[in-house]
């Protein structure tokens, strides 16, 4: 089934066990994170976070390449309440968040705290996690990822990584120490599908934070990883799934939406959240509209309709998306090149919607020459092979001018 053709999409791949399995999935307070009075008028809807039982608000404030007033977004995020705050080592923003804490220490028992680190063997994990709660000056983490596995910083072999009994120890180290409650991994590589599924057959890890969207073909590699990590109690938290697309989506795109007074980005949340295998989103929050939006698109969050999904979907393709959350490599292999078109959008990306122009040149430095040279590769036959159909033609000269 393509990714245009939603019409063979059955319900329950779409909403899944449907509105009344996200009823019951979400909550509106969380015991499990504090005693703070009042939580249950305060805080967001909450899911549990796979088998951990922890309950997450389904938004995550991520700090990556967060601005200079990070200490004051913490601090409405948490007003909004939000519980769940993501950092790592790579953002730069430990010290900040740690900051926060300090400041305010009955904080810290009322919120479920993430960092990550990029260890490429596990023995280097215990070391790498002492680093990060020296950085954010705690005693204790949440949860600790290994960050972005399958990237060049990560171990060698990823899918191999995901369950060898090397990093099962490490794990049950970790955890014993009391400096982590549960671990897992990031990745938004584009053997994330191999990845995943690795990790369910090993049976150690607690969650995995992936690049995604919601229109995922049913029968797709990655679909089925997904429902095996859900079925062996992962929790599963998406990331980048606003950036390069819903942004460039006007909302008279998408009336059905607008008629319930959603922004084409909150639709786009809302769509995620209508998918009960997903506990919550990861998304960089910059500015106080964006915090106010992403809050208010959780407390009203409820599962979409089929048309409202399909108007949303077919709106983002439109608009031009930039970025293919659920790349499997399968661009690069129609267009006949080595380059890694996944990455070369994915950078582009991080330069035009991010802002974050330095970071964006220095991925792309670090990538091979190979990597980078999409030169001779079919780009029409790389758009249509794409989830998004990213119009690499366009895309692909400008990622040379800007970041090469």
């Amino acid at each position: 089934m393509s990714t245009l053709d939603h019409s063979k999409l059955e319900r329950r791949e779409f909403l899944q066990a449907g509105a009344l399995a996200s009823a019951a999935a979400l909550t509106l307070g969380s015991p499990s994170l504090g005693d703070e009075p009042n939580a249950s008028k305060s805080t967001l809807p909450t899911r549990k976070l796979g088998k951990t039982g922890v309950d997450v608000t389904i938004l995550n404030h991520g700090t990556w390449q967060a601005p200079g007033a990070l200490d004051r977004m913490l601090r409405t995020s948490y007003a909004s309440g939000v519980r769940y705050f993501d950092t790592a080592k790579a953002y730069g923003t430990e010290p900040a968040v740690g900051k926060w804490l300090r400041a305010m220490p009955e904080v810290r028992k009322n919120i479920f705290l993430a960092t990550k680190d990029w260890p490429k063997e596990a023995s280097q994990m215990m070391g790498m996690l002492d680093e990060r709660l020296a950085a954010l000056k705690v005693d204790y983490v949440d949860l600790f990822f290994v960050h972005a596995l399958g990237d060049e910083d990560s171990a060698d072999n990823p899918i191999e990584f995901a369950r060898s009994r090397e990093f099962a120890r490490a794990i049950e180290a970790i955890k014993k120490s009391g400096k982590a409650k549960f671990v897992g991994f990031s990745t938004h590589h584009p053997t994330k599908a191999e990845i995943i599924r690795s990790a369910a057959e090993g049976g150690f890890i607690d969650v995995i934070m992936l690049m995604h969207n919601p229109w995922i073909e049913k029968d797709s590699p990655l679909n089925k990883a997904l429902d095996a990590a859900h079925a062996k109690g992962i929790g599963l938290v998406s990331m980048k799934q606003i950036a390069g697309q819903a942004l460039k989506v006007t909302a008279d795109r998408v009336p059905s939406l607008k008629a319930r007074n959603l922004t084409p980005v909150q639709g786009l949340l809302h769509a995620i959240w209508s998918d009960e295998r997903f506990s919550a989103t990861c998304v960089t929050m910059k500015n106080l509209d964006q915090t106010r939006e992403n809050v208010d698109a959780a407390r009203r969050f409820e599962p979409l309709k089929q048309a409202e999904f399909d108007e949303l979907r077919d709106a983002v393709l439109a608009a031009g998306p930039t970025l293919c959350p659920n790349c499997d490599g399968r661009c690069s292999a129609a267009a006949g090149t080595r380059a890694s078109l996944c990455d070369l959008t994915r950078f582009y990306t991080y330069y035009e919607d991010h802002g974050i122009r330095s970071h964006a040149r220095e991925c792309y430095a670090g990538l091979s020459e190979a990597q980078r040279d999409w030169k001779g590769a079919d780009l029409e036959a790389a758009r249509r092979a794409c989830h998004h159909k990213i119009d690499f033609a366009r895309i692909l000269p400008e990622v040379d001018r800007l970041l090469g």
